[in-house]
């Protein structure tokens, strides 16, 4: 089976179900992968790197995994074999052979086999196996986190060491995070110890400026603000800034998304009678970039944003192809959004 959204990903890391024995956690951000497999091995054996009950396999030891499956518990119980893969074919056919046989019942029932691989495309052997299994299996897609997903795991890390961010202050540090998770993970726990865990200290956008320092130029959301505002040129440097520190083109993709769908709600809201500046704050939009926005509101009309909204779902799902060429898609959107905006005037 197939479990991709957040709420069910989340109930099945917290309790899986009795009859599931094999779990498929893939994707390209691997430290999102590495946190939510680490999650779930803590749910199947008391402790994850106990010996006898856990066996720890690499992409160049497959062959180990029959041996490794039939191993009983010496403590008793549920045993844990946990195999990491790279990005090769041979592991992957090997894995989801392997995984077949446990399914059918040839393996120690109670041994739980647990991957974790790069992002598998639709024709990797080991996804279509652990997809096509009813309950005994799961396969659990990694996408990049969404800006709501950093934020929630900003607001929830942060409350773990008693302190906070108002709302400002959220939406720009956000922004600022890199959507690698384990990078991002590490940025909030520093955040934490420069604001003092168990201060209760809330800390505002103007507190953040000595921590963040300057905003960087590679800024996915800047870049983004620079399609919509026709400037194409900056828009482009902008992506391929970011590109070259890690970002990749789904993210950049999400980015320009995010921008249209904070314009869209804030011109439904003056379209009911809402004043544009206050409907621009409802919106979320950052105190510092509020003049440039309502310049772009005041030139966009609801009916070309949803004639634009099309373009970016086809680019995103663009993006997620395995061995797209994420970047330049992102490009292309960039190019195609610019060119609208400069033909309204912009």
């Amino acid at each position: 089976m197939i479990v991709s959204k957040r709420p069910d990903v989340e109930r099945l890391l917290k309790a899986p179900d009795a009859a599931l024995r094999a779990v498929v956690i893939h994707g390209r951000d691997r430290a999102m992968v590495r946190e939510r497999a680490d999650a779930l091995a803590r749910k199947i054996v008391p402790r994850i790197d106990d010996p006898f009950d856990v066996s720890v396999l690499s992409d160049t030891e497959t062959e180990a995994l029959d041996e490794a499956l039939s191993a009983q518990s010496l403590t008793g119980g549920r045993r844990l074999v946990r195999l990491r893969l790279g990005d090769k074919a041979g592991p992957d056919k090997a894995a989801a052979e392997a995984l077949n046989r446990h399914l059918a019942g040839d393996f120690n029932p109670e041994a739980f086999l647990l991957i974790e691989a790069d992002a598998l495309g639709r024709e990797s052997a080991l996804r279509k196996a652990a997809e096509k299994a009813p309950q005994a299996a799961a396969a659990i897609p990694c996408y990049d986190d969404e800006p709501g997903d950093v934020a929630r795991l900003a607001r929830e890390t942060l409350a773990g060491d008693r302190v906070g961010l108002d709302a400002e202050a959220l939406e720009l540090f956000v922004s600022r995070l890199p959507r690698d998770r384990g990078v991002a993970r590490q940025e909030i726990e520093r955040l934490a110890l420069w604001l003092g865990p168990g201060s209760g200290r809330t800390a505002s956008a103007a507190d953040l400026i000595d921590f963040i320092g300057v905003e960087p130029e590679a800024s996915l959301a800047e870049a983004a603000i620079d399609a919509f505002g026709a400037r194409l040129g900056s828009a482009q440097a902008g992506l391929r800034r970011a590109a070259a520190e890690g970002e990749g083109g789904p993210a950049a993709v999400r980015a320009m998304g995010f921008h249209l769908a904070r314009l869209r709600r804030a011109l439904t809201l003056a379209a009911n009678g809402v004043g544009l500046q206050e409907a621009a704050k409802a919106a979320g939009v950052f105190w510092k970039a509020e003049r440039e926005f309502l310049r772009q509101a005041r030139a966009w009309s609801l009916t070309e944003l949803d004639a634009i909204q099309p373009q970016v779902l086809a680019a995103d799902k663009a993006c997620k192809s395995a061995g797209a060429p994420d970047n330049l898609i992102a490009e292309r959107l960039a190019l195609s959004i610019a060119g609208k905006a400069r033909r309204l005037g912009l």
